[in-house]
């Protein structure tokens, strides 16, 4: 649920810049973005004090059943479902945990394989009007998602929310702490654009497009891209994010179906 917020002291976002920018210039993974979690972050924060639960979905009908290298799990008909809970620790702070990540492949076996924990700061996330902030990602992954079991992922938030439209961008920057086929950092730009229909129900669009490497920034065409036409809406106490969309550039996912499920907790 989205609360109004304070913006935080100069010198919380200093040292929080700076670790941005110390760390998007170690060496990393050509990761492929989070695949259990195809979401733009936007202004919502948790209760303060309250546990939060989202559940994420999503299934690829159709694809390339190349795998990416020896080992990794095919993407084509496989189902990931991944809950993520959250508890914000003050106005500004939320913990969160994807715990576990489980997939059911394509030929029916059903894995648990893996889980992360985040950090987010938001220096404010006021439902009208712009929000900003700043999420980092450390998890463990079985072989079969990645070849760098430990990765990182830093994403900077930001938009704008009015009576009628809503916009928002997040810069993601992924990169391994360890493994075999460390590489420079990839950076994926993913955006949001939203109508709302009504107090509950918003249309939009949702674009996430690879922009290359540290190194080689601007590869569009060497890297994943993806856009998804998406509902949110409210059923009773339940929150929805549902899209379609299609995959294109290295994406080896031609069709992605997807899910955000808000599960009330105790509300």
């Amino acid at each position: 649920m989205t609360c109004a917020a304070r913006v935080a002291g100069t010198s919380v976002r200093s040292v929080l810049g700076g670790g941005i920018v110390a760390l998007a210039g170690l060496c990393a993974t050509p990761a492929h973005a989070a695949d259990e979690e195809i979401q733009v972050y936007m202004n919502e924060f948790n209760d303060l004090h309250q546990l939060g639960l989202d559940v994420h979905v999503n299934y690829v009908p159709s694809g390339d059943r190349t795998p990416d290298y020896t080992g990794a799990e095919i993407g084509v008909h496989r189902l990931r479902v991944t809950p993520e809970f959250a508890y914000a620790l003050d106005r500004h702070f939320e913990l969160g945990a994807y715990l576990p990540l489980t997939t059911l492949d394509h030929t029916g076996t059903f894995r648990v394989e893996g889980a992360k924990l985040r950090l987010k700061w938001m220096g404010s996330h006021t439902s009208h009007g712009f929000f900003y902030g700043l999420n980092y990602e450390l998890g463990r992954v079985d072989h079969k998602l990645d070849q760098n079991p430990w990765n990182n992922e830093i994403k900077l938030i930001g938009g704008w929310e009015g009576d009628k439209w809503i916009i928002a961008a997040n810069t993601n920057i992924d990169f391994a702490v360890s493994g075999p086929a460390k590489g420079p950092a990839d950076i994926e730009l993913a955006t949001k654009v939203g109508y709302k229909l009504t107090r509950a129900t918003t249309i939009g669009f949702e674009s996430y497009n690879g922009i290359g490497t540290v190194r080689n920034f601007g590869a569009v065409s060497a890297s994943d891209q993806a856009s998804y036409l998406v509902v949110d809406t409210r059923i009773g106490a339940w929150d929805l994010n549902a899209g379609v969309g299609k995959g294109y550039g290295t994406n080896k996912d031609d069709v992605i179906v997807k899910f955000v499920i808000g599960v009330p907790m105790g509300r």
